[in-house]
């Protein structure tokens, strides 16, 4: 599963995950967590975590960092946590590798209150001018050739956000951010074609 802030700064892990969206001594649980790299750095910063990853040299890398870590399918495997026994889930640049975003994200919202979810955005202005070229979408958010992607599915942000009020996730913060990981300086108005991904802070209304 992939990876990858000041507000004027690339964000060191991946993209806006940091203490500013984890509170000292929060439970994290990372749901593709890759290496451990947030995971070791919130560790650092007084929070206590979990990650997730189905791939044998993700987990050995989480281990070699000390960072807990659990092989297990995001797709049907997620009812093994109780509810509430986290404070915050992360899934960063995954739900498009799932077979089945709506049950994963439904899981995250039962697992704790709060979600951090980050996602490449196929209307970016450069996918949609490679889309009028006759070519499809590669990015820096989207680095892969058609066919050797592990993207299953593709969304817009506006495709994004009403899925995420069906399954009553409230979205506290949107970070819209540029090919680089900044925040973007055109705000959230011009987000669905300016932005390459969005970062999402959100909580479920329980």
């Amino acid at each position: 599963m992939r990876r990858r802030s000041s507000d004027d700064r690339p964000f060191p892990c991946r993209p806006g995950l940091d203490r500013r969206t984890h509170p000292g001594g929060s439970r994290v649980l990372d749901l593709g967590c890759g290496d451990g790299d947030l995971l070791q750095l919130l560790q650092e910063k007084g929070c206590t975590g979990t990650g997730v990853d189905l791939n044998a040299g993700n987990v050995l890398a989480c281990l070699r960092r000390g960072v807990d870590v659990i092989e297990l399918d995001l797709d049907s495997e997620l009812g093994e946590f109780s509810a509430d026994s986290y404070d915050f889930v992360v899934l960063s640049r995954t739900l498009q590798t799932v077979h089945r975003p709506r049950n994963v994200l439904a899981e995250m919202g039962r697992i704790a209150v709060h979600s951090v979810i980050s996602m490449p955005n196929f209307a970016y202005w450069r996918n949609r001018l490679r889309l009028l070229r006759g070519r499809m979408p590669m990015s820096k958010d989207l680095p892969f050739s058609w066919y050797d992607t592990p993207n299953l599915h593709h969304s817009s942000l506006r495709d994004l956000e009403p899925l995420f009020s069906s399954l009553d996730m409230a979205i506290d913060q949107r970070i819209p951010l540029d090919a680089d990981g900044h925040r973007h300086r055109l705000g959230n108005g011009a987000a669905n074609w300016a932005a390459s991904s969005s970062l999402y802070l959100l909580h479920a209304r329980r």
